[in-house]
């Protein structure tokens, strides 16, 4: 029996080298990380009612948002990503020096929306393979890695033109760069790339 495709927006967090960590640290990092998205998805505005339950991916995780109406798109750009881009500044910032490079963490976060599908042993979909290719896409790493920032985040091209491009929320399209590629389904898809500012920095309140 075929399903029918639901909406969701889709976020996808990755850990940067975490498999060059130690198991102890890897757990760590982890609470870390679930913390920051629990936090940065309430100030955003998506409570529990609003979301599936996380996919854990092991050093990193998925959060699918249900639509609402007081959830628009854009938060998850212009608020939600700033909050988390302004608690790994924080979390970086209170470690000792000493375990600094043992323990900073920094993220790659991919940002879509689209038709996917639910059976018992979880969610799948072409939505959720661009989005995954878009995270995983070796320019994408290069960006973070060439950084000095904690957090690089890639829009799809739907999302950029639905919501970047119209400036919602005080987004910026001169702020986002269509510098990464990817092929699903013998479709290229385009990723819009940015290096967020801080909550701090950002302007909202």
């Amino acid at each position: 029996m075929t399903t029918f495709p639901i909406h969701r927006s889709i976020l996808l967090l990755d850990i940067e080298s975490s498999t060059s960590r130690s198991n102890p640290v890897k757990e760590q990092l982890r609470e870390q990380l679930y913390r920051m998205l629990d936090d940065s998805l309430a100030f955003a505005g998506v409570d529990d009612k609003h979301r599936e339950h996380y996919e854990d991916r092991g050093d990193g995780v998925m959060a699918l948002i249900h639509p609402a109406d007081e959830i628009p798109k854009c938060h998850l750009i212009s608020r939600l990503v700033p909050s988390l881009t302004q608690a790994l500044v924080d979390y970086n910032a209170s470690l000792p020096w000493e375990e600094s490079l043992r323990r900073s963490m920094r993220l790659r976060v991919a940002v879509h929306a689209g038709e996917i599908h639910r059976d018992d042993r979880g969610f799948f979909g072409e939505a959720l393979d661009v989005a995954c290719r878009l995270l995983d896409n070796k320019r994408f790493k290069r960006s973070l890695a060439t950084s000095s920032d904690p957090l690089a985040l890639v829009v799809s091209e739907d999302l950029y033109w639905n919501t970047v491009h119209h400036e919602y929320d005080g987004l910026r399209p001169r702020d986002f760069t269509r510098d990464i590629r990817v092929t699903v389904g013998g479709r290229t898809h385009h990723g819009w790339l940015k290096i967020p500012t801080p909550l701090a920095s950002s302007g909202i309140a």
